[in-house]
């Protein structure tokens, strides 16, 4: 009996919310008590903050379509593939970190004898031996996409993925969150962000949403107050979207360990718009999401452990 090890990621658009359903995740892991190899999608970003800037400048000037961080040319696909695929065969591979803040600077820094300032990437360091599961949260968690670079190829990163969660909320509450984020948390105006969003409008038709047809899970959130006009005060203090109880939460279910009907009777006024979609108030997406989740991991982990017994391991 050969042993597969786990890959979960959660994937989603620049804004989407993946960090919220990141640490719902987590919690999952550290309530199985499990040791989890953490891998960042921004990692597998192929410039630093400075080359991109140069390599987006660059694009525009030569009146081609602008280079984004949703694009396969900015980005490591085969590198986050292979990683993939020597995990899975044997809960080994390499991750680095790209440092977005100051405070990430110094964290790293003093971890590592190092002097590496917000922008930059962190050396790539193995995986800690004796993992249980490796988890991954970023734009490109189940990406499928031809490379057209010198070596063209194939690279099919969901092939390897055993729970694919999206993050596919109301594009209107996507620009909210983005707006929020990146002017509050990051050195960006709303303007810059606006037109990020508009440049990244080709790649996220061409690379982001088709990921979501390849998930086991999507969590699309839906508003029910008016969201017509995200940009309406075009100002860092605009909200980051609806409260969680402005909205609603389309659950969307691939997977057979998941029994919508026992998870309906366990969230208030939720019901089944089919068989594959359960509807919840938002102020339940963590109890959704943690019903979810909770036996697909358990299962996986029983599986793999199952494999090892029978090894000898």
């Amino acid at each position: 009996m050969s042993v597969e090890h786990p890959i979960v990621t959660v994937t989603g658009s620049s804004g989407a919310g993946t960090s919220f359903v990141k640490r719902a995740v987590e919690k999952i892991f550290d309530r199985e008590n499990l040791n989890v190899a953490i891998v960042e999608g921004d990692s597998y970003h192929k410039y630093n903050r400075a080359e991109m800037k140069e390599k987006v400048a660059e694009s525009k000037a030569n009146g081609g379509p602008v280079l984004t961080h949703f694009s396969e040319k900015a980005n490591e696909f085969a590198e986050l593939e292979a990683l993939f695929k020597e995990y899975k065969e044997s809960a080994t591979g390499k991750r680095r970190y790209y440092i977005h803040s100051d405070e990430e600077a110094a964290e790293h820094n003093a971890r590592l004898g190092t002097n590496f300032s917000s922008g930059e990437f962190t050396p790539w360091e193995p995986i800690p031996e004796g993992t249980d599961v490796l988890f991954y949260e970023g734009l490109h968690g189940m990406v499928k996409r031809k490379d057209h670079g010198p070596e063209e190829g194939m690279h099919d990163v969901a092939q390897y993925v055993d729970l694919g969660i999206g993050v596919a909320p109301s594009i209107n509450i996507e620009w909210m969150q983005k707006i929020y984020r990146d002017t509050s948390e990051r050195p960006y105006s709303v303007q810059q962000v606006r037109d990020v969003i508009l440049e990244r409008m080709p790649d996220y038709i061409e690379t982001i949403v088709p990921q979501f047809h390849r998930t086991h899970i999507n969590f699309h959130r839906v508003p029910l107050i008016d969201t017509s006009d995200p940009f309406s005060t075009m100002s860092p203090d605009a909200p980051m979207g609806p409260a969680p109880e402005d909205s609603l939460i389309i659950c969307h279910v691939r997977h057979q360990d998941i029994d919508l009907e026992a998870i309906k009777a366990q969230i208030p006024d939720a019901f089944l718009q089919n068989d594959e979609t359960l509807v919840c108030n938002g102020k339940y997406m963590v109890d959704a999401m943690d019903l979810m989740m909770t036996p697909i991991i358990q299962n996986l982990i029983a599986k793999k452990r199952a494999a090892l017994a029978a090894m000898g391991q």
